[in-house]
């Protein structure tokens, strides 16, 4: 009986430690991931920091999106959801340029659904001001409010600041996520765009557990 109880208590011991190593084994630094050379300073230090690197012109970003939106809702409150706008061409800072201004107007939820279906469904390539301010108004935004915001110099200096952001975490392509400053996740290396957030949620745990 004593016996038992000991090879018991043996396996409640192990059991963590095993399922933690097959954790630890199923993505792998290198194959499933990258770490960054050097980390890239985070937005709130106090919290576990998720940045998606994503384009409007991208399909597969906006395939994306049916995944990465529930997923970012459901995050636990230690972790901080991001969005960085890649930006590689004078056309995608336009784009860039959409997505803070939607955000500086409050009308982001709204209008980062309508960008993507523009470009994505509507086949609209979105080059100019114009083209933009026309998704704008149609939502509600006046085109002298859109203006202003769109064409002022705190936009410009946060388009600057997600291209240098980008070039240090090594982007490659989009869709992209970015754990804690320290970690690149591809769907190349992932396995897919699913995969992306199961590498990403391995990722928030492995931080959490340093933390600790």
């Amino acid at each position: 009986m004593r016996r038992l109880l000991s090879q018991l208590l043996f396996a409640i011991v192990l059991a963590p430690l095993a399922a933690c190593q097959a954790d630890t084994e199923q993505y792998k630094e290198g194959v499933h991931y990258e770490m960054l050379p050097e980390a890239v300073s985070t937005s709130d230090p106090t919290r576990i920091e998720v940045v998606e690197v994503f384009w409007y012109g991208c399909s597969h970003c906006y395939s994306f999106e049916s995944n990465i939106n529930p997923w970012s809702r459901a995050l636990a409150d230690d972790v901080n959801f991001q969005r960085v706008p890649a930006v590689w061409h004078a056309t995608m800072g336009l784009h860039a340029k959409a997505y803070y201004t939607a955000k500086a107007l409050k009308v982001l939820d709204k209008l980062h659904a309508a960008m993507f279906e523009a470009m994505n469904l509507k086949k609209q390539k979105l080059e100019n001001q114009e083209d933009i301010a026309t998704i704008f108004v149609e939502n509600g935004v006046s085109l002298e409010r859109f203006n202003k915001v769109f064409n002022s110099k705190g936009i410009e200096m946060a388009v600057d600041l997600a291209m240098k952001k980008q070039e240090r975490y090594r982007t490659q392509g989009t869709p992209e996520v970015i754990v804690n400053g320290k970690y690149r996740v591809s769907g190349r290396t992932a396995g897919g765009n699913e995969s992306m957030l199961k590498v990403a949620d391995f990722l928030i745990k492995k931080e959490r557990a340093t933390a600790q």
